[in-house]
């Protein structure tokens, strides 16, 4: 198992700069369930620092979604309420001689990837900075430049076991010294990351792909800092069927849009994990089921194409399966009746939860029979034919036999007319299940052409 300590603890960070798509799911949901799973903590971090493009309506989303998906986290922290600590952080690199001034501007920095990549260069930072003496320090402020504080890396080789990814290595003499604070002031996301994931005793890290490159660099920060990297797994990413990236500023698949579009908490988060990896992507009855399917060894290392007629075949396919105590509450919450005899009789047939309140109006609402001429003689001799109550399990094939006998029809014939008459659908849950909610009364009015 990837986290194996006795109270290993988890993270999900996202930015309160939009509404969380599948792919920030993907994280969220591989997080939380190996936290569970292990019996550990999952912390929602919200990493809004910053301020020009973090709005508190996107916090209040996320923690909604997460909700909404029944992951709500067992702690939750900001960034935004942590800055000092950051201050102090970076002093402590400054003092150790890890963190140093740099002045150049974006447009010089430009400037010297340019002339590097047309050399055959990497475009990696040439430490200049480092040359500058006190007196050019000086002058350079005098000029108005204010410094951004880069962290001076070891040039060495980081090796880490990824989770998902198997042995790493990766020299950071390849990479620029990152930038850890603005000329602002203000602290990059790789130094609060750290320092958070220090204080709040992160055990495991399981994250995008796209931050592999950032791991060395973070593991020097750990170390520089007087810690200990925790354990890191850099799961595939999630795109569009047409292999296009997700992105939460254009708002691809997110989650309250496919909540609102009637998809399953439980679809949504089985396709989000399982898309990719050696899994089938089926049904799962809880998330306790789902946990118990993660293995970060068997996800791909190839990006993932989710597609949204998947999960809506998913979805349907996971309310064919759900157990009534499962959905009691929410159908409770929407009016319908009929306990687990009207689930049981219904949830084959439907494709969004909301459709069963539909089944439940047909079955509960007055309404009239719908009898076409041609078929009137035979539905006012199938009332007449209709038992007595009390109706039980064999009631509706004695009936279909007797009607069956006596009319000469069958198949088609013999129950479109109905099904028409009692539901005015063509198609729909079996009649056998859904005579005993209507009773007698009712089956009787509609088969005659009357309200009931």
């Amino acid at each position: 198992m990837f986290a194996s300590s006795a109270a290993p603890i988890f993270r999900f960070a996202p930015s309160p700069t939009g509404l969380i798509h599948v792919g920030n799911v993907r994280t969220a949901l591989l997080n939380a369930l190996l936290a569970r799973r292990a019996g550990g903590t999952f912390i929602l971090r919200y990493d809004d620092t910053d301020v020009a493009r973090s709005r508190e309506e996107f916090a209040h989303a996320i923690a909604e979604d997460l909700d909404w998906l029944g992951i709500p986290p067992d702690r939750v922290e900001r960034q935004s309420a942590r800055l000092p600590i950051y201050g102090a952080a970076a002093e402590r690199l400054k003092a150790a001689g890890r963190l140093y001034p740099a002045y150049e501007t974006e447009a010089e920095l430009d400037l010297k990837r340019g002339l590097q990549r047309a050399r055959g260069l990497p475009p990696v930072y040439d430490r200049a900075a480092l040359a500058l003496t006190d007196a050019d320090r000086a002058r350079l402020e005098a000029e108005g430049r204010k410094p951004h504080w880069r962290f001076k890396l070891d040039h060495r080789v980081i090796s880490w076991d990824d989770g998902v990814r198997g042995p790493q290595n990766l020299d950071t003499a390849s990479l620029s010294d990152p930038v850890l604070v603005r000329e602002d002031g203000t602290f990059l996301y790789t130094l609060c990351s750290v320092v958070d994931d220090l204080d709040f005793g992160i055990t495991d890290v399981v994250r995008g792909e796209d931050h592999v490159s950032n791991t060395a660099v973070q593991v020097e920060i750990f170390e520089a800092l007087g810690g200990h990297a925790p354990r890191f797994a850099h799961h595939n990413l999630l795109t569009l069927p047409s292999g296009e990236g997700l992105s939460k500023r254009l708002g691809h698949l997110s989650v309250r849009a496919l909540r609102e579009a009637g998809q399953e908490a439980l679809a949504v988060a089985a396709a989000a994990v399982l898309v990719g990896t050696s899994e089938a992507l089926a049904p799962v009855e809880s998330l306790q089921a789902l946990a118990a399917k993660v293995d970060l060894s068997h996800i791909s290392r190839a990006p993932a194409r989710f597609d949204p007629e998947e999960l809506s075949a998913l979805t349907a396919r996971t309310l064919h399966y759900l157990p009534y105590e499962a959905v009691a509450h929410r159908l409770e919450n929407a009016g319908i009746g009929g306990g687990a005899a009207f689930w049981l009789a219904v949830r084959g047939n439907l494709s969004r939860f909301a459709e069963a309140l539909d089944w439940w109006e047909i079955v509960e609402t007055p309404r009239l029979g719908l009898v076409a001429s041609e078929d009137a003689e035979f539905l006012a001799a199938a009332g007449d034919a209709l038992p007595p109550e009390p109706w039980g399990a064999d009631t509706y094939g004695a009936w279909i036999a007797a009607l069956k006998s006596a009319s000469g029809r069958s198949g088609k014939a013999l129950f479109r007319p109905l099904r028409l008459a009692l539901t005015g659908q063509e198609k729909g849950p079996e009649l056998a299940a859904l005579l005993p909610l209507m009773g007698r009364r009712r089956v009787l009015a509609r088969l005659r052409g009357e309200v009931g």
